[in-house]
């Protein structure tokens, strides 16, 4: 896959000895524009746990639009992302996850063996009322040896723009 840095990155080169994140984004959600800082604080507790990370943007449909490989690098500088941010072209990697949402995140343990799947926490609406960070945790239970204690949550988001 194309990463912003203009590289070509596999979720391989992506991932750590601790394991992997991948989360499903684009530039133009509401639900992913809204929630930035989280997908920002929640990357960066990643990388800090020792997780690789990278982002995806699987909008094939929109790729004429704002989710294009040049407005994915502004995006990201705006952000200031400090981890992969890439097009996943032909939705290649979003059909192989079954991934159908932006936010939607994939934890992938030191083996690469899916831990969590689902949303970042448990209120997509209202950063205010979380009262669950099913990723954070998640991250925590791995990097202590312990089993995640929940595996999967509903990711609440917009679609992936699939070509038809």
């Amino acid at each position: 896959m194309q990463d912003i840095s203009g590289k070509d990155v596999s979720l391989k080169d992506a991932s750590t000895t601790n394991g992997l994140l991948v989360m499903f984004s684009c530039n133009t959600c509401p639900y992913v524009i809204k929630n930035q800082q989280r997908t920002i604080a929640i990357c960066d507790y990643a990388k800090k746990m020792g997780f690789g990370v990278i982002l995806l943007n699987s909008n094939e449909a929109k790729r004429g639009d704002d989710d294009g490989l040049a407005q994915m690098k502004t995006y990201a500088a705006e952000q200031k992302y400090n981890w992969f941010y890439a097009l996943d072209k032909e939705n290649v990697i979003a059909d192989a996850f079954g991934a159908n949402r932006t936010p939607e995140c994939f934890l992938f343990d030191g083996s690469l063996k899916l831990a969590y799947h689902g949303a970042i926490d448990d209120n997509a609406s209202d950063a205010d009322n979380v009262t669950r960070n099913h990723l954070r945790q998640a991250i925590t239970e791995l990097v202590s040896g312990k089993e995640v204690s929940v595996k999967e949550s509903r990711s609440v988001g917009c679609t992936i723009k699939r070509k038809s």
